[in-house]
């Protein structure tokens, strides 16, 4: 348990989140050659965008699991979408995250997105450690993206290490707990580990090789550190009012290893997770996990349909027997399996922190609890956001409405979107909610290559969907707004699309009896 590291990457989009994975990929030793998001003249495409219009489009659109060993340890990276229409996805994955790396961009500073999720991070308790990205190109100070940093998110901010150079012009790092310099050589757009030169601060050679004026500002700016920066406090990390800072170059492997290697010292290992019953310490003897993903069509060849566990507490063996608390019945957890993104290989033990994933027949949903022995508890839930966007969705061949129906109904078991109908209506055509509106093109592309189906897509003007406390609730209630529409979810539950919030606000004035839900109630 205490050799575990698993941690998200977050960011906003285009920040380099996938191409720090991927030299994190190649440092570890788990690949030789890193390709990047963007590296289509090569052929070359990130490892963890393993879906087609991943790499056509050149973006994460799914979260991805990848483990490796390296240096005793067992690394679990989720590589999660930073583009806020795919947010959803990450909001889950990182409720199996014990901490994160928020990454951001040298010349931007921290943006939207990156808000957003630090938030989400902050209010589950979750570690934050800073990698500041792209300092081969013209950045912001470090001393500026410090000050940003605790403006923005309220954190403050301990370096660890320190960068020697300016405006793109950066020759390497300095390590501040070994008083250590550290010259990089990047070469083929860093696919490959070149050597750097190590040595410590005071040796005279580096005032030569990086030039004086350089080695009189490091030394400078470390003084400056040392007086009037932050100590480093790992209770503050933990606690989420201090996050350790690296800067670098994923791009060009520039201060990457040094991250690496100091990142897995300090992340935390797996601790206690709550539940409804109290907190499960990881070292507990009997086995305990939830679901946090499911992913269908992952190897085409086998159509099959993967659920990913965090395993939370105990041992687990191959063929192990839990309790499905949701239904209330003991399955088997057969044929586990680790993952590379969509390469997998099979696994005979894992432990708390470790990712599984295990064939789903169509029992698992998110956010169900597995455990052993007689114990019957329920983790804490994954979220659900509302869908804000929506659409009529529909075959264009009725030949294939088989197709339709199991495409449909899988990809919004993975969660991607939320399924309506009308009721007392045929199933030809459905209504699909979603939390981004680009959801709705990742789901025809998925159709279209997934299960051999071309649909007709027409946005509908709602913008709010709202269950009900009540089991019933009829056109008539509505009265004569064309502002509102009942439609039914996967579980006949009347739901309410309303056109916007002022069409909700009449609708319950009118029915000041009945509650209005954004989140369906759990089942």
């Amino acid at each position: 348990m205490n050799r575990r590291r698993t941690f998200a990457i977050i960011s906003h989009p285009d920040a380099g989140k996938t191409t720090l994975t991927e030299k994190l990929l190649l440092y570890g030793g788990a690949i030789r050659l890193a390709g990047t998001v963007k590296g289509r003249k090569s052929k070359a495409y990130a490892v963890s965008d393993w879906m087609e219009i991943e790499k056509q489009r050149g973006i994460s659109v799914t979260s991805s699991v990848m483990n490796f060993d390296y240096n005793g340890y067992r690394i679990n990276i989720l590589d999660t979408p930073g583009h806020q229409d795919f947010s959803e996805d990450t909001y889950r994955t990182l409720t199996a995250a014990d901490s994160a790396v928020m990454l951001i961009d040298g010349a931007k500073g921290v943006e939207e997105q990156t808000k957003k999720l630090f938030q989400v991070c902050r209010m589950r308790g979750i570690p934050i450690f800073t990698f500041i990205n792209k300092l081969d190109r013209h950045c912001k100070s470090p001393f500026e993206l410090m000050e940003e940093i605790e403006e923005a998110l309220g954190i403050r901010s301990c370096p660890i290490n320190w960068p020697i150079g300016s405006d793109g012009n950066y020759k390497g790092v300095y390590n501040r707990k070994l008083a250590q310099i550290e010259l990089f050589h990047a070469g083929e757009d860093g696919q490959r580990i070149f050597p750097s030169e190590n040595g410590t601060a005071s040796d005279e050679r580096f005032k030569e090789i990086i030039g004086e004026d350089l080695y009189l500002k490091l030394n400078e700016e470390i003084e400056l550190l040392d007086i009037a920066g932050d100590e480093f406090d790992m209770e503050k990390v933990i606690s989420g009012e201090l996050t350790p800072m690296f800067l670098g170059s994923a791009m060009s492997n520039f201060g990457v290893q040094p991250f690496l290697d100091e990142f897995i010292r300090l992340a935390p290992h797996p601790g206690e997770k709550s539940t409804d019953q109290g907190m499960i310490k990881p070292d507990a003897e009997e086995f305990s996990g939830f679901v946090f993903k499911i992913q269908a069509n992952m190897n085409m060849a086998h159509r099959d349909r993967i659920a990913f566990i965090k395993i939370c507490s105990g041992k687990f063996e191959k063929g192990l027997t839990v309790n499905h608390v949701r239904t209330g019945k003991k399955i088997s957890l057969s044929q586990p399996q680790q993952f590379f993104a969509q390469e997998r290989s099979m696994v005979e033990e894992a432990y708390p922190g470790d990712i599984i994933g295990v064939f789903d027949p169509g029992i698992f949903n998110i956010g169900d609890t597995l455990c052993e022995g007689k114990k019957s508890f329920r983790f804490e839930g994954i979220p659900i956001f509302p869908a804000e966007h929506f659409a009529t969705v529909s075959t264009k061949n009725a030949l294939k409405r088989k197709q339709f129906l199991k495409g449909i109904n899988q990809i919004s078991e993975e969660g991607a979107i939320q399924v309506f109908k009308q009721p007392n209506i045929g199933v030809e055509a459905l209504t699909i909610g979603v939390v981004g509106i680009m959801q709705f093109e990742v789901l025809e592309y998925r159709l279209k290559h997934e299960y051999g189906v071309d649909v007709t897509i027409q946005t509908l003007p709602y913008q709010l969907a709202r269950w009900v406390s009540v089991e019933k609730f009829t056109r008539e209630m509505l009265g004569y707004t064309d502002q509102a529409e009942i439609v039914e979810d996967r579980y006949d539950r009347p739901v309410i699309l309303f056109h916007n919030q002022w069409a909700l606000n009449r609708i319950r004035e009118k029915h000041s009896g009945i509650t209005f839900y954004d989140i369906p109630p759990y089942v």
